[in-house]
C-alpha cells in the first residue's frame, strides 16, 4: 500500500504494468504484473524499474506459468514472483461486485481481505523472491 501506487493501463498496453509505482521524478519504482505475463514483458519491466512484482492466480493454469517461465525468469534479480493459491482467488473473484470497498489487512505475512460481509485470508506462496 502506497498513496502513488496507481493503475496502470497494462491490459491494453505493453509498455506499462496492471499497478506501478512511480517515483517523485517519474522513476519507475515498483511494477506489478497480475496473471501469467510473457517472459520478454518481465524482462523489459526489470530493465525499466527497480523491483518487479508478479501474482499469479489460476490454479493449474498458474503452475503450469511457472514451470514453463521458471528457468529463464529465475535470472532477473529484480523480479519477485508470488502465487495466490487458488481457493483464495475463487473466494475473493465472489467478493467482486461493481462498487466493491475492500478493506486489506496484512499482518505476520497473512493478507485478509472483506468486503464487510465476507473476509478471505491467505499466505501468498513466494515461488521466487527478489534479490
Amino acid at each position: 500500500a502506497h498513496e502513488r501506487l496507481t493503475f496502470g493501463k497494462g491490459l491494453s498496453t505493453e509498455d506499462e504494468p496492471d499497478l506501478w509505482l512511480r517515483t517523485l521524478s517519474d522513476e519507475i519504482d515498483l511494477w506489478i504484473e497480475i496473471g501469467q505475463p510473457d517472459e520478454k514483458v518481465l524482462r523489459r519491466a526489470c530493465g525499466r524499474s527497480r523491483q518487479v512484482c508478479v501474482y499469479s492466480y489460476g490454479g493449474k493454469v498458474a503452475d503450469i506459468w511457472w514451470q514453463q517461465h521458471q528457468r529463464k525468469l529465475n535470472h532477473l534479480d529484480k523480479l519477485m514472483v508470488c502465487n495466490v493459491p487458488v481457493t483464495a482467488s475463487q473466494a475473493l473473484a465472489e467478493m467482486v461486485k461493481r462498487t466493491m470497498q475492500l478493506q486489506c489487512t496484512l499482518q505476520d505475512g497473512e493478507i485478509m481481505l472483506t468486503d464487510g460481509k465476507n473476509t478471505v485470508s491467505t499466505v501468498l506462496q513466494v515461488l521466487k523472491p527478489a534479490t
